[in-house]
């Protein structure tokens, strides 16, 4: 093999080494930052769903059969239509308030990805402004280079439990 024939190849193999070491580290990188931003979306989306606003909560879930979702009224809603369905009757309540996540941490990997926190701040529950603070899980799965919301659970409010 000529000299300079032993180079490139020598040089295509370190170059290939360092790509295929730091690409999964920065594809990782890269879906965490998604998936906080669609996260960020979706307590944007809830707050407006407390106004009476059900669009952004539209844009942000996957619309597929699969999708679930446990509120704090302790039902176990699955697919599109029933979880569309109960952010509707959410939304026509107008509770007012507002709730952010504190202790993110997020796990994300190529096209599925998990958001664990705490929710926290305050809404009208039958007239009167009650403090939240709940465990929540969020599940999201890219979908057409999106990251789409399939899952949310929360801990229960017993006064909210439908039966």
């Amino acid at each position: 093999m000529k000299k300079s024939s032993l180079l490139h190849f020598v040089g295509a193999v370190l170059c290939a080494a360092f790509l295929l070491s730091t690409t999964p580290a920065r594809a990782a990188e890269d879906n965490t930052a998604a998936v906080r931003a669609a996260s960020n979306q979706f307590y944007t989306a809830l707050n407006q769903l407390f106004t009476g606003d059900m669009a952004p909560m539209e844009a942000l879930w996957s619309h597929r059969k699969d999708v679930t979702y446990m509120g704090p009224d302790g039902r176990f809603l699955v697919g599109w239509d029933a979880v569309r369905k109960d952010w509707a009757s959410q939304a026509a309540m107008k509770m007012g308030g507002s709730i952010k996540p504190v202790q993110v941490k997020i796990t994300a990997g190529n096209d599925l990805a998990t958001v664990s926190n705490m929710e926290v701040g305050s809404v009208a529950i039958q007239g009167k402004k009650k403090a939240i603070s709940l465990r929540a899980t969020s599940i999201y799965r890219k979908e057409n280079g999106q990251w789409k919301m399939i899952g949310h659970h929360t801990d229960l409010i017993p006064r909210m439990a439908k039966k």
